[in-house]
């Protein structure tokens, strides 16, 4: 199967390398030079993978990816020049799977573009679980509808996080280390990772489902050694 990969970006010359490298891996590419582009050729196109710019006119990446997420689930990588640990967690509040700084490595690009393509074809392939819902205290997973609620209240969770905490309640009372919730969650080993990106994920669910974020019900931290889930 063909695989298309979204590049929006306002600046044409980040365009051109980051289609040279997608094609150079089989990729078909199609490029927008904002927000809105982008969202008109989702509405017209199979899109796999969107790698979004966050810094873009019309329509920045951000408000573009809250648009795609309030109808889709496809993954989205964002790039941008900031490096502010706060405009990670922005970016990946609203719903997008990685992030990737500039300057970027563009073999670090690619691989992560490929661990998102194998998390996707990867979900899309598990069969239904013979149990669809993990219920702990007031926490109630579905597996099967992807919804999360607590004591009573929907609690709206990215693709992302959802996966995350489904792996960690799913094995309950396990330890988890951040590289073994990178291979659960992303389906990928490779050594282009942010341990960073991981960590603001867990710090997204927590300030979603737990009542005091610093002293987690749910989500917890062992230290020096990764993040549980209570038996």
């Amino acid at each position: 199967m063909s695989v298309t990969i979204l590049v929006a970006d306002d600046d044409r010359e980040i365009r051109d390398v980051i289609h040279i490298y997608l094609r150079n891996e089989g990729y078909q590419v199609v490029e927008a030079e904002d927000g809105l582009q982008a969202l008109d050729i989702l509405q017209h196109e199979k899109i796999h993978l969107i790698i979004l710019d966050i810094m873009m006119p019309n329509l920045d990446g951000i408000q573009a990816c809250l648009k795609i997420r309030e109808e889709s689930s496809i993954p989205i990588i964002m790039l941008s020049a900031k490096e502010e640990y706060l405009d990670k967690i922005t970016g990946l509040s609203t719903g997008a799977d990685d992030y990737v700084t500039k300057p970027f490595n563009s073999l670090e690009l690619i691989a992560r573009v490929k661990a998102q393509l194998r998390r996707q074809s990867f979900n899309s392939h598990i069969p239904a679980p013979s149990s669809t819902e993990i219920c702990i205290d007031d926490l109630v997973i579905n597996k099967d509808k992807h919804t999360v609620t607590v004591r009573g209240k929907d609690v709206p969770l990215t693709p992302i996080e959802f996966s995350i905490l489904a792996l960690l309640a799913s094995h309950r009372g396990q330890v988890f280390s951040i590289d073994r919730i990178y291979q659960g969650v992303w389906k990928d080993q490779t050594a282009y990772y942010s341990e960073n990106t991981v960590m603001v994920h867990i710090r997204n669910i927590r300030e979603k489902i737990e009542m005091i974020p610093r002293e987690p019900q749910y989500l917890k931290t062992v230290w020096g050694v990764g993040y549980k889930i209570e038996k």
